[in-house]
């Protein structure tokens, strides 16, 4: 289903978040990356929905049939920006080989005065954005997501740096109250992220092509998007091996002004647009895609109903599944890549 992902448990828990954390911290990310070879077994092994699912996601991406090996890859990349999570907590971006693409297109946008939603997803390492943040800080940006949702990793991510873990805003609280902390974070001028590839429990969803069949993407960021008018971004953080990693920023929109007549169409319109973009990307990076459920299940999806007025569920459009503050350090500029 496509809230399945939200009834999912915490893989790993306590001990093994805690395991990872010291011995980043203390070994260094050398010996802390030999651990990833156990916990990649362990998924293997124990968890066989996230196993299934990786399959599945890598026969429909690579175009054919995925092995054992790929599903191991899999399962690799998404431990490793888990555990560079520790260093980029840590502000020691002096290990990390980071390019950045696009910046000029978010600048110009932000020198609008008006904020900018930032819209990302669970490819890759939406974490390694926050480096962008803290380089150039008269661009705050400010994460929403759901604290409840994986509560170890994010009890390890205000630890190890408590200033970013103020900027989050808790998409667990109540609507009302979250859309004026969002509106009130992009009246100052700042950068609010979102990840907006997965719906909550009870969320609206339309279908749109995603890799050659419908999928089911959330309403709500697009509502959020159309009510407060800011000009919108995307944003992917691609991890390629060892120590390196790729921003991709691309402008999307300079502001949604959508009659309430015409909504649901323009949402659908929006949604399918953003879903190409997120295939475009995907298709580059196909092991950084860490949504261990199936998008393309319909069971619990209204694919065909009308696009609801702006509800107390459309300002829930955050959720923790892979966003978490992250540091910063120097990055090199490698120009616009769209």
């Amino acid at each position: 289903m496509s809230t399945q992902w939200k009834q999912r448990r915490e893989g790993g828990g306590w001990f093994a978040i805690w395991l990872i954390r010291t011995i980043g911290r203390y070994g260094g990310r050398g010996p802390a990356r030999l651990l990833l070879y156990p916990i990649t077994l362990y998924f293997l092994i124990r968890r066989a929905p996230e196993r299934r699912d990786s399959r599945a996601w890598l026969t429909r991406a690579l175009g054919r049939p995925a092995t054992l090996w790929d599903v191991a890859r899999h399962i690799h990349t998404f431990a490793s920006t888990i555990l560079d999570r520790v260093f980029l907590l840590s502000e020691d971006m002096r290990r990390f080989d980071v390019g950045v693409h696009g910046l000029d297109a978010l600048h110009a946008q932000l020198a609008q005065g008006r904020g900018v939603l930032l819209f990302g997803s669970h490819l890759g390492s939406f974490e390694v954005l926050r480096v962008l943040a803290r380089r150039q800080r008269e661009y705050p940006l400010w994460i929403v997501l759901d604290r409840a949702h994986n509560p170890a990793m994010q009890t390890l991510l205000d630890a190890l740096n408590p200033e970013l873990a103020r900027s989050i805003i808790d998409a667990g609280q109540d609507g009302p109250a979250l859309m004026l902390q969002i509106q009130q974070a992009l009246q100052s001028g700042a950068m609010v992220a979102l990840l907006v590839d997965r719906a909550q429990p009870g969320g609206h969803t339309l279908a749109v092509p995603f890799f050659g069949a419908p999928a089911q993407f959330p309403t709500a960021p697009w509502l959020i998007a159309a009510v407060l008018g800011v000009p919108i971004a995307l944003g992917f953080g691609l991890y390629r091996g060892g120590n390196r990693y790729e921003l991709h920023f691309e402008a999307f929109s300079d502001g949604l002004d959508i009659p309430r007549p015409q909504r649901r169409a323009a949402v659908a319109a929006l949604i399918a647009r953003y879903a190409a973009r997120l295939e475009h990307h995907a298709r580059r990076a196909p092991y950084n895609w860490f949504n261990f459920y199936d998008l393309w299940m319909h069971d619990d999806a209204e694919p065909h109903a009308a696009a609801p007025s702006l509800p107390s569920q459309a300002a829930r459009a955050g959720d923790a599944g892979g966003a978490g503050p992250a540091g910063a350090g120097p990055v090199r500029t490698a120009g616009t890549h769209r």
